[in-house]
């Protein structure tokens, strides 16, 4: 009886320790964010997205609601013609999203994340394109004139508002205030 109660004595006191342990780590990373002044992304190196993103307190938002694809062709006969395809369509409104940006004096290295729906591809046999929305995506984000890797998430989804659009994007922006 006595070496099990030892045991669990012993078993609690190494739980707790853990326990300090973590909270002591998670609440100096706490502290460090805190302190910061500046937007902070945060992921692998070798992702081309960040798993997440933190705001300082200083900083402003603005959102952009669901951007659709602007008309390439109206009188187009398929949306191809008419949108383009899903990387078109979703350059189109990335480009969007910059124009806007700069009327604003800010640019896309303020977005700080995308929730991006796409819907399967006729043209691939009802598979969605995921690959031209990261070529999209790659022409924008994690280059030489813009380092920033958003935080992001890419949701397939059955149908858009208009059966000619392939995608839709929203996107958080951070910008620090006066800028």
């Amino acid at each position: 009886m006595k070496k099990t109660a030892k045991k669990i004595i012993v078993s609690g006191l190494v739980v707790s320790s853990l326990m300090v342990g973590a909270t002591v780590g998670a609440s100096s990373e706490k502290a460090e964010l805190m302190k910061a002044n500046v937007v902070k992304f945060f992921g692998s190196p070798t992702s081309t997205i960040s798993s997440s993103v933190a705001i300082p307190h200083n900083y402003n938002t603005l959102y952009f609601s669901g951007t659709v694809p602007s008309v390439i062709n109206r009188n187009g006969a398929t949306l191809y013609e008419r949108y383009g395809d899903t990387e078109t369509q979703a350059i189109s409104i990335l480009e969007k999203f910059k124009v806007d940006l700069e009327s604003k004096g800010l640019s896309m290295s303020d977005i700080t994340y995308l929730r991006v729906y796409v819907v399967p591809d006729p043209a691939l046999d009802g598979k969605i394109d995921y690959d031209g929305w990261f070529r999209a995506y790659a022409k924008y984000f994690n280059t030489k004139e813009n380092p920033v890797k958003t935080a992001r998430s890419t949701v397939g989804v059955e149908g858009l508002v208009h059966s000619d659009w392939l995608i839709e994007i929203e996107a958080e922006v951070a910008y620090k205030g006066g800028k």
